[in-house]
């Protein structure tokens, strides 16, 4: 490891307060995954105290507290300032407005290759009754709407007021197609109802992936057919010439960002414990070379400021990365699954034999 590398691995160590020898390396672990040697380490801290950057405060042995000074502090800033120039030249500054998020996410190349297996599962037929749960802002309806046929119907669920209306703009002039604004985790649907529910990108945001399939199970009808899309956020590989750093950005998201971030590779047998049967599995891998838009979808420069704070990345390291995947060649990959799952007739109990009013 590089001097400088090291002492700035120390520096952000302290950054929220004093510690012993110890328990630097201990914080060092937890942002980089390694410890410093124990030469590296004493000259670190030595040179820091050189510079004036940390001073040590009352003890005894290697147990005695060490500090930033004001000096220290300021040379850590001093980083983070650098970084925040670097990201500046190329990757976006403001978390973007949700809806314009979704809009944006859904034009994207990316999103259209697991949406087109997405669709081809879900074998949406005339005269059925389709949910798109998590609808957001309505982009599946029109083409869903299209399957159903004047003879069926379309129900986009949402819980956000916001997303329920503009995706109730969006379809206004579609013939048998409603939004609801509702909790998938308890829908006010009569059991046994739907026919189809299609869903993106939604299980790894909710409270309770486990409810929300158990009511899958309750509103479809025997034979219906669940099919979600969700990225398994724990395989998103960016390269870097130390894969380290990437895997602590990987971590980062995993840790603090996701709500259930490993959802993708989960799903099947969440989805077989509620009592339905996965019938398919399809992998779909998400590629990116452009890192501007790549930006867009992972959010590399407000994520990779939140790991700094959160000690999975030194300000040294947040800036090196970043300025690589601004100057060198680009790639990225994540894995979205495709999971489909069916009511079968074994699991209806309950259930009328004749075709019930959706509405509860």
């Amino acid at each position: 490891m590089r001097t400088n590398d090291a002492q700035m691995l120390v520096l952000s160590a302290l950054a929220d307060g004093p510690l012993h020898g110890y328990a630097v390396n201990t914080a060092i672990e937890r942002m980089t995954g390694t410890r410093l040697g124990r030469g590296s380490l004493s000259g670190a801290l030595a040179r820091l105290r050189d510079k004036q950057l940390i001073e040590y405060l009352p003890g005894e042995g290697r147990r005695r507290p060490v500090r930033l000074t004001a000096e220290g502090r300021g040379a850590l800033d001093r980083e983070l300032h650098a970084l925040a120039d670097v990201a500046g030249q190329l990757f976006e500054t403001v978390v973007p407005d949700r809806i314009a998020y979704q809009e944006r996410l859904n034009r994207t190349d990316q999103a259209r290759a697991y949406q087109r297996v997405l669709l081809d599962a879900l074998d949406a037929r005339p005269g059925q009754l389709l949910l798109d749960w998590g609808c957001g802002t309505g982009a599946a309806l029109p083409a869903l709407a299209r399957a159903a046929t004047a003879r069926g119907r379309v129900l986009g669920i949402d819980h956000d007021p916001r997303m329920a209306r503009r995706a109730a703009e969006r379809t206004a002039d579609l013939p048998g197609t409603a939004v609801l604004r509702a909790d998938v985790h308890r829908l006010p649907l009569a059991p046994g109802s739907a026919d189809r529910i299609r869903t993106d990108r939604l299980f790894q945001h909710l409270a309770d992936p486990a409810v929300a399939l158990a009511e899958a199970h309750r509103v479809l009808r025997p034979g219906g057919r669940l099919v979600a899309a969700e990225p398994d956020w724990d395989t998103l590989a960016v390269d870097h010439p130390d894969p380290e750093l990437s895997r602590a950005f990987t971590r980062h998201l995993t840790d603090r960002i996701v709500r259930n971030p490993l959802i993708g590779r989960q799903l099947p047998r969440l989805a077989e414990h509620s009592g339905l049967a996965v019938r398919t599995v399809a992998p779909v891998t998400t590629l990116f070379r452009d890192v501007r838009e790549a930006d867009r979808v992972l959010g590399l420069r407000r994520n990779t400021e939140r790991a700094v704070t959160a000690n999975h990345l030194t300000a040294r390291q947040a800036r090196d990365w970043l300025d690589h995947l601004a100057h060198g060649p680009f790639l990225a990959a994540v894995t979205v699954f495709v999971v489909t799952a069916e009511r079968t007739a074994a699991g209806a109990e309950g259930v009328g034999a004749g075709r019930r009013s959706p509405w509860a």
